[in-house]
């Protein structure tokens, strides 16, 4: 079977259900593709809580109903604009009813081939069925993109893995487990293991667990000095939220490195105290190899002071975040990879967020090295679809798209 749209979406996170609720208002032809706030119910640790304050946790809808306080209201669930965490299951859950409300169309079928021929994208879904679309939008988020690095290769298998991969944790209590990496996610799977049984070792890069403060009064003085934005505190922070197209202006070079070096994974402050207490946390360390020893898997640091340690576990969780690669998205047919004009493996893009592959547009955190550290965050999708969506309706296509003969006669 072949079906024809409009816009499809690849993705149905917080960026992928705001814009999809975006044009549904504004009329347009949409298809959205992918299991609701996937890899936030999947790929993100339970009892885990965001980093964001509440009232930058929400997703957008264009007259802005439905908030993230809109549900915790109908849901009897305590809610603060800031100053109290947000559980990942509120949001999750929150997610997914914005998705029934708003994005009622939604196909939780996976893509498993995107591809671009004569002017018209073809998408084949998981059942292998066709669907045609004008214009494509990948949402994909940062489950593709986790990065393990190249000296954990030894013990590639059952025994390691990336926190990407851990929902519930109940399976490692009562084992010897080693997190390597200091920053929010790193810190924060390790004190829920902790929290559930495990005996938990942390291997950190720098010499000190740079916590986030816990929430505290604010003077007129610390406001001025540091205002509040969705990204947190900061004149630079703000700058980002305030002048995404601004920072798009900017030499390629600065902007790729202020998107890798501002707001860095810093720990939540909720994690420090469980973490202080039970778990052993090693600073300046940085891994110069692994090996499987028996049933253990086994790595070796090297420390600041020049002499090596090594840990053994019963499992390692490399806790090392995410590097940007189109190359990682599986359903990118080779066409559409030799189509993309690409800056450190990130897609190089238009003040509207299109691809050089006309019609193919990016949006999430593989938009950030074009708008900004905002598009790391859920924070920036409703930036992102206001400006997209405005974009899509004010360029639709009047024209049909084009079925080759194969696939009329599928």
């Amino acid at each position: 079977m072949t079906a024809i749209t409009d816009i499809a979406i690849i993705g149905a996170g917080p960026y992928g259900l705001s814009l999809a609720a975006h044009l549904s208002v504004a009329g347009l032809g949409v298809r959205v593709f992918g299991q609701p706030m996937h890899t936030w119910r999947t790929g993100m640790p339970e009892g885990m809580v965001l980093k964001s304050e509440g009232f930058a946790s929400n997703l957008w809808h264009p007259e802005g109903a439905f908030t993230l306080q809109d549900y915790c209201a109908q849901h009897g669930l305590p809610y603060k604009h800031s100053g109290l965490p947000v559980p990942l299951k509120t949001f999750s859950d929150y997610g997914v009813a914005f998705q029934k409300h708003f994005v009622p169309m939604l196909d939780q079928r996976w893509v498993k081939t995107l591809d671009f021929a004569g002017g018209t994208f073809s998408l084949q879904l998981d059942d292998d069925e066709i669907v045609l679309a004008k214009r494509v939008v990948i949402a994909a988020g940062i489950r593709s993109f986790y990065d393990i690095p190249p000296e954990l290769d030894a013990i590639a298998g059952p025994l390691s893995s990336h926190s990407a991969d851990h929902h519930a944790l109940s399976r490692f209590s009562g084992k010897q487990v080693l997190v390597i990496g200091g920053g929010a996610s790193g810190i924060g799977i390790a004190g829920l293991m902790s929290e559930r049984g495990a005996h938990v070792t942390v291997a950190a890069r720098k010499n000190r667990v740079a916590y986030c403060d816990p929430p505290r009064p604010r003077s007129l003085l610390d406001k001025l000095q540091a205002p509040e934005s969705g990204l947190g505190t900061g004149w630079r922070s703000l700058a980002c939220v305030v002048a995404p197209m601004v920072f798009y202006q900017m030499p390629q070079d600065f902007r790729h490195l202020v998107v890798r070096k501002h707001l860095g994974p810093a720990p939540g402050w909720t994690s420090r105290d469980e973490v202080e207490r039970n778990v052993r946390v090693m600073l300046g360390t940085r891994i110069s190899g692994s090996s499987m020893r028996g049933d253990l898997a086994a790595v070796t640091f090297l420390k600041d002071d020049g002499t090596e340690t090594t840990v053994e576990a019963e499992h390692v969780i490399a806790a090392t975040g995410y590097k940007i690669d189109m190359r990682r998205l599986h359903f990118l047919s080779d066409g559409i990879l030799r189509g993309l004009d690409l800056a450190d493996q990130s897609p190089i893009l238009s003040r509207h967020f299109e691809t050089s592959i006309p019609g193919l547009f990016v949006i999430g955190t593989a938009a950030a090295n074009s708008f900004g550290p905002m598009l790391r965050f859920a924070y920036g999708a409703g930036f992102t679809s206001r400006r997209l969506s405005q974009f899509l309706r004010r360029t639709a296509i009047r024209r049909s798209v084009a079925v080759s003969p194969e696939l009329a006669a599928a």
